[in-house]
């Protein structure tokens, strides 16, 4: 007589589960081989912990499967002690329940973290960098992988590099970096965040303070790759008659142009500058932010307006300024 041992017995009550949810063969061997504990799991958890992701979590049945296979834990844990207390606590931060079901579709396993050892401490961890309370939830709804990041052996690391640079971390400086860009703190500092630094002061000529306002202002910036986005629209803007000064002043000034594509919003705002309104580099120079302005809808209309009156102005008169300043400023 054949002996089925509960262990086996509840693998093969969980693959029936599976199946009717619609998980093909491959990939439930997949997600056994991912999670162990799934081959264990009791199916009256697995549904229950299914059901409430779709009524109260909100996740649209389609996603569901796809959720689950991304993080089958999910399916193991004890729906009253981890799933629902680390719902509502990830509730209490977002400002709208579609802010909480987007993290938890974005990455799945933020369920299966522990709210005592390992979110309160994020969190606090947060707080102690000067982030409002009111922003926790920005910035972890906002790229939720931050909870799988250990806060001494990554987080604290890259919080050092920062308070190396001079953004003082008792002021609160660097929880502002954080609540621009929370994906800065998934990035390694000797892979990517020391060497955009060193590029921007050996490259491009930031001193320490220029340096600095990068990381405040489009922390972005410092989060790209140097030599597949940073040093190519270097070289672009070296190549187009920009000085050395000059392009460290546009940085400063506006540090999205060391990441804009060259191709669709440098390159065309430049030809029309000089080939069209026969404008000289040195007022781009003085005005980087015109590289932030909408080439057909801000920058062409506007020069057809002023061109049509015969006005003379600055590039910085012509587009710092809303829609009905500008009516008003020059009459058109």
């Amino acid at each position: 007589m054949e002996v089925v041992t509960s262990t086996s017995s509840s693998s093969m009550s969980i693959k029936w589960f599976l199946k009717e949810k619609g998980f093909d063969e491959q990939s439930i061997d997949k997600m056994l081989t991912k999670c162990k504990q799934l081959e264990k799991a009791q199916t009256d958890v697995a549904s229950e912990n299914w059901d409430y992701l779709s009524n109260i979590v909100g996740i649209q049945d389609r996603k569901l499967p796809y959720i689950v296979s991304r993080c089958p834990k999910i399916l193991t844990l004890r729906l009253h002690e981890r799933l629902i207390p680390m719902f509502e606590c990830l509730s209490s931060l977002g400002r709208n329940p579609r802010e909480v079901t987007s993290a938890i579709t974005k990455f799945p396993p933020i369920l299966a973290h522990s709210l005592e050892e390992k979110l309160c401490p994020l969190l606090a961890f947060f707080q102690a960098l000067g982030v409002p309370e009111s922003h926790l939830g920005k910035i972890l709804l906002f790229n939720p992988r931050l909870i799988s990041y250990g806060i001494e052996t990554k987080l604290a690391v890259i919080v050092s590099f920062l308070a190396s640079l001079g953004l003082d971390k008792d002021g609160g400086m660097i929880g502002q970096v954080l609540v621009k860009h929370p994906f800065l703190m998934g990035y390694s500092v000797e892979k990517r965040l020391r060497p955009t630094t060193e590029f921007l002061k050996s490259s491009v000529g930031l001193n320490d303070d220029g340096v600095l306002s990068v990381f405040m202002n489009f922390p972005q910036v410092v989060c790209r790759d140097v030599g597949k986005i940073l040093k190519p629209n270097y070289e672009y803007l070296k190549e187009c008659g920009f000085g050395d000064s000059q392009i460290a002043t546009m940085v400063v000034g506006y540090p999205p142009v060391l990441i804009k594509s060259v191709k669709n919003s440098l390159q065309p705002r430049i030809r029309f500058l000089v080939d069209v309104m026969g404008r000289g580099l040195d007022e781009v120079a003085s005005y980087p932010q015109f590289f932030h302005h909408g080439l057909k809808k801000k920058v062409e209309w506007r020069y057809k307006l002023v061109k049509k009156s015969n006005v003379d102005c600055s590039l910085r008169d012509m587009l710092d300024c809303n829609t009905k300043k500008f009516h008003e400023k020059f009459g058109v």
